[in-house]
């Protein structure tokens, strides 16, 4: 059945760039079911103080994921795919990719994880009145402005990288609501840019153009997005093989394909993606009734409001500690490979105190607005009293990739937002029960973790490209009655001494960042 989908051109291709990994994803007539997977590894580098990914690093990446997709599929079908119906593709939200009259790049990518934007960030804030977070691409943009570089004057556009990647193998220059939503903020009863908004912002910066002229079209999901063109299926596969014509979706950000991928699209439900960076996303019944740092207002997919709680830093400090780990092992002459390193670690954390024994685990790489830190000083902190042990070290270290998290959360929860359900996804819950029992303890709420959760946004935005060949529609209800409607799920209530602990290490973690400021100023 898979094998004559692929061949009949009925399968659906998804792609993500994530911070770590590019991920190709594919679905045949069960959307809920991945047929065939491809990935690639790459690493975003520090160039002049910019964390960037160079442009030909996309493409060779995309490639790869692809070609390693296509020998997948040569694995398990002994066939390969000439043509899908339709193709997805998700990236890192917001930051800033601006090219000129003929799509060259101006600047070097600059992604989200960079600071530098905070005057910009704070004077729209104050021009708009709501939240705008230095990652947000008209953050970018207007400290380029505020900053005179030279480049402005010649900007013909502005993207994100999804919409960049998009436009490559389209030519059609389109963004996903909400990954639109990330690069400057929406009507949700438009649906697209805040109109006010944009006259505000021109009135103040007084472009070249209009600003509405620089960004993305803004569709929404189930809406058509273009076609693959030849020249598009030249740069995913340059072997030939792939043809022309597949639909496109509106490109998306990670936070909507983790959104999808989580079954998390209605209000009052909601998600947390824990990667190299971690992020919570609640959609909202009403908006919120104050402007909060912590929090910014996203969409759906759909164009629904969502609460987002971005944390730059995420599980990377806890993967170099097990990569630490795995490789005394391999000193040691132990046959170990790194998922089970994972799962040793996280079950010996199980062990640990509950308030992980006085240790302390900052995982900041980079700066954390939250936090109020513009750089990134990574820590493990204790005190002569407290227990040294491998379990509470491992403990504390899961703790603190939700340390951030939870200051957000907290704030949120004063909103008096509320939640029927929260879901996670993301590698550190694979290993069952552990990850999710802390963040659960994290969140004084219950916890679910779907089986498709280690698909991640791949798949993700592989639904959302069925989604748009099946012809749109209700999304929450395609997701509920033909992707998660025989899903399987876990659900880890919050343990009493669980959140008791994680409350204790939460108010160490909380006055510990004085050390962690301190750290910036002297490393």
């Amino acid at each position: 059945m898979s094998a004559d989908a692929i061949t009949s051109g009925r399968a659906v291709l998804g792609i993500e760039l994530g911070s770590t990994r590019i991920k190709a994803c594919l679905i045949g007539d069960d959307p809920a079911t991945v047929i065939a997977s491809g990935s690639h590894e790459w690493e975003n580098q520090l160039v002049d103080g910019v964390w960037t990914y160079a442009l030909d690093d996309v493409w060779a990446g995309l490639q790869a994921a692809y070609a390693d997709l296509v020998a997948d599929v040569r694995r398990r079908f002994d066939v390969t795919p000439t043509g899908f119906a339709a193709i997805g593709i998700s990236a890192m939200m917001h930051g800033y990719l601006a090219f000129d009259a003929d799509d060259e790049l101006l600047v070097p990518f600059r992604t989200w994880r960079n600071t530098s934007t905070g005057d910009a960030a704070t004077e729209l804030t104050g021009l708009f009145g709501v939240n705008i977070p230095l990652r947000w691409s008209i953050a970018h943009l207007h400290q380029a402005v505020r900053d005179a570089e030279p480049h402005v004057p010649e900007i013909a556009s502005v993207n994100t990288l999804a919409g960049y990647v998009h436009f490559a193998l389209t030519g059609r220059r389109v963004l996903g609501i909400g990954d639109a939503s990330g690069m400057f903020p929406i009507d949700p009863a438009s649906p697209d840019y805040d109109a006010d908004f944009l006259a505000r912002y021109d009135r103040l910066a007084a472009l070249h153009v209009p600003l509405r002229d620089l960004l993305p079209e803004v569709l929404v999901a189930g809406q058509p997005a273009g076609e693959l063109t030849a020249a598009g299926a030249a740069l995913l596969d340059p072997t030939g093989t792939l043809q022309p014509g597949a639909l496109f979706c509106p490109p998306e950000g990670d936070a909507g394909t983790g959104m999808v991928a989580t079954n998390a699209v209605a209000p009052r439900t909601g998600n947390v993606s824990a990667g190299t960076s971690i992020f919570a996303m609640v959609v909202l019944e009403r908006p919120l009734q104050h402007v909060h740092h912590e929090l910014d207002v996203v969409t759906t997919p759909s164009g629904d409001p969502v609460a987002m709680v971005h944390c730059n830093n995420g599980a990377s400090e806890l993967a170099a500690w097990a990569g630490m780990f795995h490789r005394f092992a391999e000193a040691a002459g132990l046959a170990v490979d790194i998922d089970a390193t994972y799962e040793v670690l996280f079950t010996e954390a199980l062990d640990g105190a509950a308030d992980a024994g006085g240790l302390l685990a900052y995982n900041h790489l980079a700066g954390e607005p939250i936090a109020g830190l513009t750089e990134g000083r990574p820590l493990f902190v204790r005190t002569p009293d407290s227990r040294l042990t491998l379990a509470n070290t491992m403990r504390a270290h899961l703790y603190g990739v939700f340390g951030t998290l939870s200051l957000g959360m907290q704030v949120l929860a004063e909103e008096g937002v509320k939640l029927d359900r929260m879901s996670a996804h993301g590698g550190m819950f694979r290993t069952a029960g552990v990850a999710q029992r802390f963040l659960a303890a994290a969140l004084d709420a219950p916890v679910e973790v779907a089986e498709s959760a280690a698909e991640g946004g791949a798949w993700g935005v592989a639904v959302l490209a069925a989604f748009a060949a099946s012809g749109g529609g209700d999304l929450d209800a395609y997701l509920r009655d033909r992707v998660f409607a025989s899903t399987e799920s876990r659900t880890v209530e919050p343990g009493v001494d669980d959140v008791a602990g994680y409350a204790a290490y939460l108010d160490r973690y909380r006055a510990g960042l004085a050390v962690e400021r301190a750290a910036v100023t002297a490393l």
